[in-house]
């Protein structure tokens, strides 16, 4: 069985390449993607993979302004061949779905999520990046009813659908009319220690772009000036955040993961607030034992157990935050119960999982 993956693109290390990184150790394979950023996977497992990229690599920028080839991005993925190969294994979350395939080949795509901004984020897309009107919000609203015409006639290019919650098997049976089987991406549960001596903080990490809503966090605990919170993570909006937080707040812009890990291990409680399709640092809190505070939506839903592992705020709103955090300050959870939890999405469930499913459906493939 000759096998290739497909990765939408591979410019740092975040969610989406962990679970790439789990697909190539358990099916060695070429990785072909639209572009990549060496410097921002220099040291990873991806530094010595075979790396095979679009057309979109050579255009001006490409590695870090990428995005703005967005329209090319069908037609990118569309020009890789892959005719040689057996088996595809696509891991998207924009069009690497899309890749193209003839009748004697499986395609199985891991499917983080169906586009954010050409569907469930389409109008707060266009209003952050203030397109909603004028010459380039008529070209952007072209663009990507084009995305989503494309988008959803890919999605018969796949033969099975993965999806990493049932939050976003939901999302591919609304959006493609395709049934998904549910393996959870793995997280390196081993690699985090149980710390059940909590410090006097609260901890939220992220990239801050819009939708993760770090700005809430900030401000909701800028009007606790009694309760201390500690910002990890840098991004387009960190000035912005930085100028609403109080003394309370200290923002440690990035931070490598050795050093996220003792701030995850210390901390009282971990903030979370976006509406995440798994969401895996929620999950590497609780491996060390230390509670989530969550916006009860999306894959959170199903990492965290209300009163034993976390609590739910369910609005994003300061007010709701400001409740929870209330709340949690009445309320004793262990933190044996909450790293027992975690270790349910351990790398090592994925891989047997993963492999199962993918021979599986290779095998009725064959018949």
């Amino acid at each position: 069985m000759k096998s290739a993956l497909v990765h939408d693109w591979l410019v740092s290390i975040g969610g989406g390449e962990k679970v790439l990184q789990a697909l190539s150790e358990s099916f060695p394979s070429p990785i072909y993607t639209l572009v990549q950023n060496k410097k921002g996977i220099a040291g990873s497992f991806f530094e010595n993979q075979e790396i095979i990229t679009s057309f979109i690599q050579k255009l001006p920028f490409a590695s870090t302004k990428y995005r703005n080839y967005l329209p090319f991005f069908p037609l990118a993925i569309e020009q890789f061949d892959l005719s040689s190969y057996d088996l595809i294994l696509s891991s998207s979350h924009a069009v690497a779905k899309g890749i193209l395939t003839h009748a004697e080949q499986l395609h199985i795509c891991y499917c983080h999520t169906p586009m954010r901004y050409a569907w469930d984020l389409y109008h707060h897309y266009l209003q952050e990046m203030n397109l909603h009107k004028g010459i380039k919000g008529k070209i952007a609203k072209t663009v990507l009813h084009y995305l989503r015409q494309w988008d959803q006639n890919s999605a018969s290019r796949v033969d099975a659908f993965i999806a990493n919650s049932h939050y976003i098997a939901k999302r591919i049976k609304k959006t493609y009319g395709k049934e998904a089987t549910v393996i959870y991406p793995p997280v390196d549960t081993l690699s985090f220690s149980l710390e059940t001596k909590k410090e006097p903080f609260y901890l939220t990490a992220s990239r801050m772009v819009p939708y993760k809503k770090i700005d809430l966090i900030v401000e909701a605990f800028a009007s606790m000036p009694d309760k201390k919170l500690v910002v990890i993570g840098d991004g387009p909006e960190f000035s912005k955040i930085k100028s609403k937080a109080k003394k309370n707040i200290e923002l440690l812009g990035y931070q490598p993961d050795a050093v996220l890990k003792q701030y995850l291990q210390k901390a009282k409680a971990f903030v979370f607030a976006a509406r995440e399709d798994f969401g895996i640092l929620p999950v590497e809190a609780q491996c060390s034992g230390t509670p989530v505070i969550a916006y009860g939506k999306g894959g959170v839903l199903e990492t965290v157990i209300p009163h034993q592992t976390g609590l739910f705020f369910h609005e994003q709103t300061q007010e709701s935050l400001y409740q929870a955090i209330q709340e949690f300050e009445k309320t004793e959870l262990d933190p044996l119960v909450i790293r027992k939890n975690a270790l349910r999405f351990s790398k090592e469930r994925f891989t047997q999982e993963i492999q199962t499913y993918v021979k599986q459906k290779y095998e009725e493939f064959l018949q």
